[in-house]
């Protein structure tokens, strides 16, 4: 791989007669670059000279490529061996940047699996997620770790095997609830023989191996044998495994599959796009995802199967085919890069018939009917932005809104939120955590203060837009020193309301306060711009909560010696010995820390800095 410097020198014009014609014909990936050097697309080609150029033809370009190319401050390109390879380069970018002009995947964590053990006597039944270290068995991918909990819920009901840890499951001296409950056979007090919970865990495999059918066949034999033997209790018992099984497959058994198969759907309507993946493994189908794709206008579902595939499926296991609802433009290519990765063949087939056919055309109602949802779903929003111009008295509507909250523990590890709302709803990628420090332990005046004040320093960099209004939650207090923030940063144009809860704590009874203003703002009882700032409320004080909870933990495992650089374990154990623990080192000055033997000035101060300062 080569990387060719395109960069032009401080021009403010892109030279592009120049650069393209010295471009390379060689395949490989380039990226656009605006006059901030933010990349505004990337791209791949086979030829890299002739892709570019078509960019600048008269005519050529559509509206969307005349707006990019207006803004093209200069070009970088990056040469590969194949076009394959630039596939690769090009969705790993994508990822990386999220350029704006360009299709882009929110990525997700790892999917989980089923894990079951293979080493224990008595094997254990769990979830898993990430690398797969551990021996045992691996199955899944499952769309999600509610679709695990169900599936594993189904085979405690039928056979009871333990999903406790080894290290539960070693201490135990009498049986649990899950046992009590019937879904834990408990062999950890011996309660059911080695050889027949064998059995179960070998149920289990031919269950989630897609071998439901032969497992089935397996059970009828077991329960005539015992009948035959007069063990009717038994009997019954296998009876009952075998209709819950029954029920089992018919709601997850593909008709015809038995193979692994993901089926991929799209469908885009104003200026939205949705795809949707149903998971088929070992004939059964273990759920479907839903996924929002960034777009512009442009796009057309072809479009957004070619760019989305090779993002999802390049970091994940791939079924050996992929039926897609629009031929991906160049599926042949997609193809031939998906089965490099995965190790095997990967065949994507746009067009199917027989049962394949209905399978498509479900997915197909699936993924119609959720960008329906979504799209029921932004005007809903937009309604409540609507209503809160009226209730607010906004010369405009708003187009974002701020809300900031603080949590602490009896004044500990305080934490402030800043949530952040545009029209379409929650803008996660926006929120921001402080960590306050500095204050009087419980001062939420203060921590209100310090964090708006952190917050809008930051807009003054132009590191985020500014919000039309600015929510806090709390009273007069809290919105005084909001107010007392921004004036000293001398911000003029962001509305402050305050939102103090109602009587009895209820919501919907939350009164509004504005800077100034004696009486709380009157609003429409069950206004739906009410239930926006409950929204916007809510988000904040979870957002606050969760950077508390996570903060207070972090500092309850990790001593605070941990935290400095540069002062290893032999180290701290020295320093622990002569100051007699930390609360002899929490008072030592800087010349007492650097007589220890090992202990620099510098490391010292850092120590020292440690104890008695907190970063902003």
């Amino acid at each position: 791989m080569t990387i060719i410097d395109a960069a032009e020198n401080d021009q403010q014009t892109f030279d592009r007669e120049g650069f393209l014609k010295n471009m390379t014909r060689l395949p490989g990936i380039y990226k656009m670059l605006n006059d901030k050097d933010t990349i505004v697309y990337i791209g791949k080609a086979k030829n890299l000279k002739n892709r570019v150029s078509s960019y600048f033809r008269k005519g050529a370009a559509s509206p969307k490529q005349q707006v990019m190319v207006a803004k093209i401050a200069r070009i970088e390109v990056t040469v590969t061996h194949t076009e394959a390879e630039a596939l690769l380069l090009e969705s790993q970018l994508i990822k990386r940047h999220k350029p704006r002009y360009n299709i882009c995947l929110r990525d997700d964590k790892s999917y989980p699996f089923i894990y079951l053990s293979t080493e224990q006597q008595f094997p254990q039944i769990t979830t898993h997620r990430g690398a797969k270290k551990k021996k045992g068995s691996y199955y899944g991918p499952y769309p999600s770790a509610g679709a695990v909990r169900e599936t594993l819920k189904q085979l405690q009901r039928i056979f009871p095997v333990r999903q406790c840890e080894d290290s539960y499951f070693k201490n135990r001296s009498r049986p649990c609830l899950q046992y009590q409950i019937e879904r834990c056979s408990a062999p950890c007090v011996g309660l059911i023989s080695e050889e027949k919970y064998a059995e179960d865990v070998n149920n289990i495999k031919l269950f989630l191996a897609g071998q439901g059918s032969l497992l089935i066949d397996e059970l009828v034999v077991s329960m005539e044998h015992l009948a035959d033997n007069l063990e009717f209790e038994q009997a019954a018992i296998v009876r009952d495994q075998i209709s819950q099984l029954r029920s089992v497959l018919e709601k997850n058994y593909v008709s015809g599959e038995r193979g692994d198969v993901d089926i991929v759907a799209c469908a885009t309507k104003a200026g939205i796009a949705c795809v949707q993946i149903f998971f088929i493994r070992h004939g059964q189908n273990l759920g479907n995802k839903t996924f929002f794709p960034k777009i512009n206008d442009a796009y057309t579902p072809e479009n957004i199967l070619q760019a989305f595939i090779p993002q999802y499926y390049l970091d994940k296991n791939i079924p050996h085919e992929l039926i897609v609802s629009h031929k991906p433009e160049e599926v042949d290519l997609l193809a031939e890069v998906l089965a490099q990765h995965a190790g095997h063949a990967v065949t994507i087939s746009p067009h199917v018939r027989s049962e394949r056919a209905k399978w498509l055309q479900m997915a197909n109602v699936n993924v119609a009917n959720a960008l329906l949802t979504k799209l029921a779903d932004k005007q809903g929003i937009y309604a409540r932005f609507l209503s809160l111009q009226e209730e607010l008295g906004c010369q405009e509507v708003p187009k974002r809104l701020e809300c900031f909250d603080i949590s602490h523990t009896q004044g500990e590890h305080t934490v402030a939120s800043c949530v952040v709302f545009n029209r379409e709803g929650p803008l996660k990628s926006a929120y921001r955590r402080f960590n306050i420090a500095g204050i009087t332990p419980g001062d939420d005046y203060a921590a209100i203060y310090q964090a708006v004040s952190r917050r809008f320093k930051r807009l003054l960099k132009g590191e985020h837009e500014a919000p039309d209004i600015l929510f806090i939650d709390g009273g007069k207090g809290q919105v005084n020193e909001a107010e007392k923030a921004l004036a000293e940063l001398q911000v003029n144009n962001v509305m402050i309301v305050g939102v103090s809860k109602g009587p009895d704590r209820k919501a919907g009874m939350e009164k509004m306060i504005l800077p100034g203003q004696e009486q709380p703002l009157d609003v429409t009882p069950g206004a739906s711009g009410l239930l926006l700032i409950q929204h916007i409320r809510d988000e904040a004080h979870r957002f606050a909560i969760t950077g508390h909870r996570a903060r207070r933990g972090k500092a309850k495992k990790e001593s605070q010696l941990e935290t400095i650089a540069g002062l290893g374990p032999k180290r701290r154990q020295i320093l622990l010995k002569q100051f007699g623990g930390m609360q002899g080192i929490s008072k030592a000055g800087v010349d007492a820390l650097c007589s220890i033997d090992g202990i620099s000035r510098q490391l010292a101060q850092r120590i020292y800095d440690t104890f008695h300062y907190q970063d902003d």
